[in-house]
């Protein structure tokens, strides 16, 4: 404890000594002087709870502080309570047991000093007078009930019924008065439901009697009668004299809505004596009960004297014990504030008791704990950032990564997945987090594939699979209404980690496939037409040479079959040159010649070649407005709008209202920025199976009979080579292929090829072609 503490408890326990001396000399003097204590009663009492006041919260403080650092599990607050609540019993069980004693003997003193039977005497004399002033109002208003139904009862067109109407006359006041007479009253007056008098009789010149109240008349309509005393409150004088007002309604025996009610009101003067002797009983009764109340003001004084004198004995007890237990748990305290404050993480140099004792020891060995575990933390620390660093790096790895990652957990419920395994599968992968890859809609073949994978991989791993296995699936990808979309080509890997979880790493390698077996057709055409294309000549000129040494030999039907045959061989040899020739533009596309030119000026070029079909009403085109240039090889562009064009009308070659649709546009972004040219070419035939559809951009896929399956996917490669998209859909599933198309008609067929163009040519770049056509429909 510091010095200022000290001193400042020495001065309150000086403090309320003094106030307890005061106390003390106060009350003698209250005991020896009763008025001087009835005059300055307020003030003391104040003075009283101000001191009571002060003592308690001074003990408040104390307590609230010890529960508050036993409720903040300060070491040593235990002991502070315990020793607190020794010295408190110590104080307060003899205090208590002298407060008793000495609350009885002052409450019995007090009482003895009143005579109990005076009290008794002036209730029983209040009750008498009460009783007696109740007969003479009760038996007013029997007597003026009577009279009220006594006028009701008299004849209409009589003297009373005038009176009952509070007609002014000589008869009716002479009626009135003689009631008045009967009545032995003051006052006789009849008024109205308002309170208003229609007439009177008095014995006094007053001008008009006082109206009655309206609680009196309300209390008359629903009794009939209504009474009471006047004159005898607590502020009349001793000079004043009582008196009875009563009420009573008068019965009509017309039961006419517009008849109005008509009150009889009586007032009669109480005795003089009686009402003298009534006010003198209620001013003794009144005096009494002040009495009384001083008499309780003095028993409160002595009651409260001693109860500041047990709260003051309370006080020391509990404040000694505060400072004896302060003195013995110092050290411990202050032990207890370094374990709190390494038990929040606070490892800074902890303060030693400076004591050559056992505490002071324990003090100084609990510092150098402190010390080496600052030091322990720091390197656990150090090494916990290395750790998250490399989990950062990681989490950033995975999810940077093209490749799809899952991890599975003993259970084999997904427990990590990185963005690139949703973007393969096209599903939300993490939304399934905690569940088994089998209840992935659509990927239930593929899990039990996988999970069969890793089964055959623990039990009999092949020859270089001891760490992870490899393998090839194919997945069959489906779009919201459950449908078959793509078939995708995954390369998985799968390793076991520790705990039971298991890794599984797959990439799309669709596009590879692709592109592998598009190679292999490349090399094979060109193959086939360097192997091919070496014996056609010679077996032409072969076959003409016959023709022309054998033709002059032969006559008839042997000249003719002669000269079939060698037309035969003729057009088969061209027509296998022809797809010789196409195996070797396949082979050896050239390299595209990129240069701005307009979309609308080729499309119109190419177009005019079908003349003949745009004519017939079979071959449409819609060119849009406004089409900014792309950039373009108009060699290979033009071979891709033919070969188009030749494919849709190919398609709807066997439908009667066969027709083909050649479209361009501009795609804008919301902002309305230019996105992309389009190109598409729409048919009403009969559109593409599934399975060519899933194809249609391999070599040799083709639904043609005669055809060479080498259309499409020269146009893919040539759409590659200028950095187009290229889509293709059956018109029945074109709306959902492509968000917001609405080029193809609810319910339509057919097939529809669409090009998106990206690049452009510059604003200020040459310009090699005309300016953009108008839009125009053919």
């Amino acid at each position: 404890m510091t010095k200022a503490k000290r001193w400042a408890w020495i001065v309150a326990l000086v403090a309320s000594t003094g106030a307890g001396l005061v106390l003390a000399f106060l009350l003698s003097v209250a005991t020896n002087s009763p008025a001087l204590y009835e005059r300055h009663y307020v003030w003391l009492f104040w003075v009283n709870v101000t001191v009571a006041a002060l003592l308690l919260l001074v003990v408040g403080i104390a307590s609230v502080r010890l529960v508050i650092r036993v409720r903040r599990r300060k070491f040593g607050s235990r002991l502070l309570l315990k020793l607190a609540a020794i010295f408190a019993l110590v104080g307060v069980v003899p205090g208590v047991l002298i407060y008793t004693v000495s609350y009885q003997f002052v409450s019995r003193s007090i009482e003895s000093w009143f005579d109990v039977k005076v009290e008794s005497a002036l209730d029983a004399g209040l009750n008498l007078g009460r009783g007696t002033l109740d007969a003479l109002v009760n038996e007013l208003a029997q007597r003026t009930r009577t009279a009220a139904e006594k006028l009701a009862e008299s004849g209409a067109g009589s003297t009373a019924a005038a009176v009952i109407e509070g007609r002014p006359g000589s008869a009716t006041s002479l009626a009135l008065e003689r009631l008045r007479e009967q009545l032995a009253a003051q006052e006789v007056a009849i008024v109205n439901a308002a309170g208003h008098t229609l007439l009177s009789a008095s014995s006094s010149a007053a001008l008009m009697p006082d109206r009655p109240s309206a609680a009196m008349l309300r209390q008359a309509q629903l009794q009939r009668v209504a009474g009471q005393l006047e004159g005898l409150d607590e502020d009349a004088g001793s000079n004043a004299q009582g008196r009875i007002r009563v009420v009573a309604l008068v019965p009509s025996a017309n039961f006419a809505l517009a008849e109005r009610e008509r009150y009889l009101m009586v007032r009669q003067l109480l005795p003089a004596a009686l009402s003298a002797n009534a006010l003198a009983v209620q001013t003794a009764y009144r005096e009494y009960q002040q009495r009384a109340l001083a008499r309780d003001g003095l028993r409160r004084m002595y009651i409260g004297t001693l109860t500041l004198a047990l709260v003051l004995a309370v006080f020391g007890a509990v404040l000694l014990a505060a400072l004896l237990g302060n003195q013995l748990a110092r050290p411990l305290l202050l032990l207890a504030e370094g374990v709190d404050q390494v038990a929040h993480g606070d490892l800074s140099a902890k303060p030693v008791f400076a004591s050559g004792d056992e505490l002071g020891g324990l003090t100084r060995s609990f510092a150098d704990m402190t010390e080496q575990l600052s030091e322990a933390r720091s390197l656990v620390q150090r090494s916990v950032r290395q750790v998250e660093g490399a989990r950062a790096n990681l989490q950033t790895i995975l999810d940077n990564l093209t490749a799809g990652v899952i991890v599975f957990d003993r259970e084999g419920r997904i427990d990590t997945v990185n963005p690139g395994a949703t973007r393969i599968v096209k599903l939300p992968l993490s939304a399934y987090r905690g569940r088994r890859l089998e209840e992935v809609q659509g990927l239930e073949t593929f899990a039990k594939a996988v999970w069969q994978r890793f089964e055959l991989h623990a039990s009999s791993p092949e020859a270089g699979e001891r760490d992870h296995w490899q393998d090839s699936f194919e997945l069959q990808t489906q779009d919201a209404q459950g449908r078959d979309r793509d078939t995708l080509t995954l390369l998985v890997r799968g390793a076991a980690m520790p705990q039971g979880a298991r890794l599984m790493v797959f990439d799309d390698i669709t596009e590879v496939v692709s592109a592998q077996r598009t190679e292999a057709w490349g090399e094979v055409a060109r193959r086939l037409a360097h192997e091919i294309k070496n014996p056609l000549t010679p077996i032409q000129l072969s076959a003409e040479r016959l023709q022309h040494k054998l033709e002059a030999k032969l006559e008839g039907p042997d000249q003719a079959m002669l000269a079939k045959s060698v037309a035969t061989i003729v057009n088969q040899v061209q027509a296998m040159k022809t797809l010789v020739n196409e195996f070797r533009d396949y082979a050896r596309l050239p390299a595209a010649q990129l240069k701005p030119l307009d979309l609308n000026a080729l499309v119109s070029e190419v177009l005019g070649l079908y003349v003949t079909s745009q004519e017939s009403g079979r071959l449409h085109a819609e060119l849009g407005a406004g089409l900014p240039l792309i950039v373009g090889d108009s060699t290979q562009l033009r071979q891709v709008i033919h070969n188009l064009v030749q494919n849709g009308l190919d398609a709807a070659a066997d439908r009667p209202d066969g027709r083909v649709l050649v479209r361009t546009e501009v795609a804008r972004t919301e902002q309305g920025e230019v996105r992309a040219v389009r190109l598409q070419v729409i048919d009403n035939g009969h559109g593409f199976p599934d399975k060519v559809l899933k194809r249609a951009f391999e070599p040799y896929v083709t639904t043609k009979s005669k055809g060479t399956g080498l259309g499409l996917a020269v146009v893919k490669k040539i759409a590659d080579e200028h950095g187009a998209r290229v889509r293709i859909a059956n018109l029945g599933v074109a709306r959902d292929a492509a968000a917001g198309d609405t080029s193809a008609p609810a319910g339509a067929t057919g097939a529809q090829v669409s090009l998106s163009f990206s690049k452009f040519a510059p604003a200020d770049g040459p310009t090699v072609v005309a300016a953009a056509t108008e839009s125009r429909t053919h």
